[in-house]
């Protein structure tokens, strides 16, 4: 019995992989509108999408981003300045691609653009911290979305959301988890808004990656600026050497956990824009796959002991 259900086990993995070959034809005249393109996932999805044929615009957030990237792609790829915190700037962009795709309308829009700091303890942050983060990485996805969300159901298109592991399971102070647990609901919400109009809505998961928002150096200097505005009671409870003990957790534990390989993410983002049938969810990175994602099923007084087991301790805890 159990060589039964093995073996269907494989038969349904391997009838799903040749499901899956298939890729959309006409490349070559599909528009797909990406947003975070100056650099990480959004730059090395842009050149891939380009080096497939298909019609690329680019959403970058500085100059330098569209003359870097113009530089690595054919004269199809379109670059635009978006400030997805900027309804402006996303309104701005939006009227530049309806111009762009005419009545063919917009086959995908890929919502990569984001930031992860400031995170740190909750106490340590204040209000417009979380509103920053808020404003770029939920509300700008919905904005962005919404700004183009004509022009993919004219196209019988794609909406790419690109969530976190972060947002199945809250690990990290501040409002980053907040903010992709918004993108998931947000994602399924319109997934099955949009299925009647034959728009479908998938979400990439990624777990830990090296880009430049898990840069060691950049992590160490923004917690040394948070800790050096904090009041010294607040300082007292988490202890003098705290944040030294932090540096060296994310140095020694955190910095290992990271996959440098950025195309296993990529690679489902394209997937996602590219295949006739593609999947409702992504989770690249094998931790993603085989830690965080069935650690955010387990009970919680099983996901919390392990989480505050491996977290950094305030002097004044009582755990």
């Amino acid at each position: 019995m159990f060589l039964y259900i093995v073996g269907l086990i494989v038969l349904l993995y391997v009838y799903r992989w040749f499901r899956e070959l298939g890729r959309v034809p006409n490349k070559s005249e599909k528009f797909v509108y990406i947003t975070g393109c100056d650099t990480g996932f959004g730059n090395l999805l842009a050149k891939h999408l380009d080096t497939k044929g298909f019609r690329v615009i680019a959403g970058c957030y500085t100059e330098k981003g569209e003359v870097e990237l113009k530089k690595c792609c054919s004269d199809k790829l379109t670059t635009l300045l978006l400030d997805v915190s900027d309804n402006y700037s996303i309104k701005k962009a939006a009227d530049t691609i309806k111009t762009l795709v005419g009545e063919k309308g917009l086959w995908a829009v890929v919502n990569n653009a984001g930031i992860a700091l400031p995170t740190a303890p909750n106490d340590w942050l204040e209000i417009d911290d979380f509103k920053h983060m808020i404003n770029v990485n939920l509300i700008g996805v919905v904005a962005i979305t919404l700004s183009v969300l004509p022009l993919i159901k004219k196209a019988k298109g794609r909406v790419v959301n690109v969530a976190s592991i972060c947002g199945r399971i809250s690990t990290l102070g501040g409002a980053y988890c907040i903010t992709k647990y918004g993108v998931e609901a947000f994602n399924d919400s319109l997934r099955r808004n949009m299925a009647p109009f034959g728009v479908k809505v998938l979400c990439i998961e990624p777990g830990f990656f090296k880009t430049s928002i898990t840069d060691f150096t950049i992590l160490e200097t923004h917690f040394q600026k948070l800790w050096n505005k904090l009041p010294q009671e607040v300082k007292d409870e988490y202890g003098s050497d705290y944040i030294d003990r932090m540096k060296v957790m994310v140095k020694e534990k955190f910095e290992k956990m990271l996959d440098p390989d950025l195309m296993k993410v990529v690679s489902c983002m394209e997937h996602a824009v590219a295949a006739v049938h593609p999947r409702t969810r992504y989770s690249p990175g094998w931790d993603a796959k085989f830690f965080w994602l069935p650690l955010s099923y387990m009970p919680t007084f099983i996901s919390d002991a392990f989480i505050l087991k491996t977290a950094v301790k305030p002097k004044v805890s009582v755990l």
